[in-house]
């Protein structure tokens, strides 16, 4: 018996995730056991599979559990790149927020109820939201209130309001949050005209002042008492308001960049297939969009066969993308991560929540128009850009954007100071020192170049 607990599942007794060889696996506790049994007997967590609501497993025998109190060991399907909820766009965290929702209803349905509320528990496979945790279901009892209600409002409706009827800004909260947004500051944040929402005034307003209410009353919290169709009543009516709440995106610079900052069509066409090429030649499982915008080049790496992790830190830029590949390419996640300032490792120990380099290395990195934004408007040195790049990707496709060219102008306008050194040759000084140059196309009609680099010592 043994195996590698995941650093990020230590918080439920019933369960964890392990590793042992490279494979993933999760298991099932004797403390769990009852609970499974009905589960599996009921065919519910089947019909949750079969739905693509809950993440598939096979189930294998007791030889291969991690510890001596093991009931089950299961072997759940991958996913290929794990995100959190401070790095999804709005409307990936209001479908994240419906699918626990549904879970929590179609579990009333056959006689269960959901023990958490927790955002975590949900991953993305491409457009395509999925619950990961099989053990957050127990038997429901009669009577029995939704314990996870305030966590489900914490981690979902809270930054969803805030996002929708204050600032976009406020989405990154969930990052030093990471138990959710205290619903007493979301009532602040939200000001007095959102009492006028009889949904907001309910969930959010009436809700913190309860929590400061009972706060000591630990033994009337648990005296709670919910009938089964109040019950319904309350996750229809929460699914309702998450619903209603829309977020639009007002047009920014880098939302629209594609369109009015871009090449002419035959241009854009003719980097398309350039790229196309260099990937065939390099043909990875994983490629890193790194400022991706709404995902033009993004597509052209997942029709190369590729899943992509589309990244930016533009908030209405990743919104697009991901509504154009919702529920049609599984092989894109666009996701909003501002390269300045990526995911650091967050959560007990440093280590609940991995870095974005962390959950590398890619096999390739685009860094399409990206470069002269990180070193002139960014200040990051092109030896640091470049070794960064190294570290996160086995390879890169680079697109060398030259400081005559209109962007690189446009930069420089505003930026009277001394930028850092930014020439063709410094570029080829910086990625010659950690990568080996595989190609180099230049682009016609634009000036820019398109170089497709191997790390040194990079291994299969």
């Amino acid at each position: 018996m043994t195996g590698t607990a995941d650093p990020g599942s230590f918080r439920d007794p019933a369960g964890f995730v392990f590793r042992r060889a490279g494979t993933l696996y999760r298991q099932v506790n004797q403390s769990y056991a009852s609970t499974f049994e009905q589960l599996e007997k009921a065919g519910f967590l089947r019909a949750l599979q079969d739905d693509g609501l809950l993440i598939a497993h096979d189930r294998l025998g007791a030889e291969a559990a991690s510890t001596p109190d093991a009931f089950a060991v299961l072997q759940p399907d991958l996913i290929p790149f794990v995100s959190y909820p401070y790095e999804w766009c709005f409307g990936q965290l209001k479908d994240a927020a419906i699918l626990t929702l549904e879970l929590q209803r179609r579990a009333l349905d056959a006689g269960f109820i959901l023990r958490d509320g927790s955002a975590y528990n949900v991953q993305f496979r491409g457009g395509r939201a999925v619950f990961i945790d099989t053990l957050s279901f127990s038997a429901y009892r009669s009577g029995q209130p939704w314990y996870a209600y305030g966590q489900f409002c914490e981690h979902f409706l809270a930054p969803l309001a805030l996002i929708a009827r204050c600032d976009v800004r406020l989405a990154a909260l969930q990052r030093s949050l990471p138990d959710g947004i205290p619903l007493d500051l979301a009532s602040r944040l939200l000001g007095m005209r959102s009492w006028v929402r009889p949904a907001l005034l309910l969930h959010v307003h009436l809700h913190a002042a309860a929590r400061r209410r009972y706060a000591r009353d630990t033994a009337g919290q648990r005296d709670r008492s919910m009938s089964l169709a109040a019950l319904r009543r309350l996750i229809d009516h929460l699914r309702q308001t998450v619903e209603r709440l829309n977020w639009k995106s007002e047009p920014s610079d880098w939302s629209d960049y594609e369109s009015e900052h871009g090449y002419t069509p035959d241009a854009t066409r003719a980097k398309q297939q350039a790229l196309g090429e260099m990937l065939q030649h390099i043909r990875p499982r994983m490629v890193w969009d790194l400022g991706a915008n709404t995902g033009i080049y993004s597509a052209v790496a997942a029709s190369s066969g590729a899943r992509v992790v589309a990244m930016d830190s533009d908030h209405a830029a990743v919104e697009r993308h991901y509504h154009r590949t919702r529920l049609k390419n599984d092989l894109i996640l666009p996701l909003v991560i501002d390269l300045r300032n990526s995911s650091p490792s967050l959560g007990w120990a440093h280590a609940e929540r991995q870095s974005l380099a962390e959950r590398g290395p890619a096999d390739v990195a685009l860094a399409l128009a990206l470069i002269h934004h990180l070193v002139l408007g960014g200040g990051i040195p092109l030896p640091a850009v470049a070794k960064w790049l190294a570290s996160v990707s086995r390879a890169a496709i680079v697109e060398f954007v030259p400081p005559d060219d209109p962007q690189v102008q446009r930069l420089l306008a505003g930026r009277p100071e001394r930028t850092h050194e930014y020439s063709e040759v410094e570029f080829r000084r910086a990625f010659d020192a950690c990568f080996t140059l595989r190609e180099r196309r230049p682009l016609t009609g634009s000036g820019r170049t398109l170089y497709a680099f191997d790390r040194m010592n990079a291994k299969a």
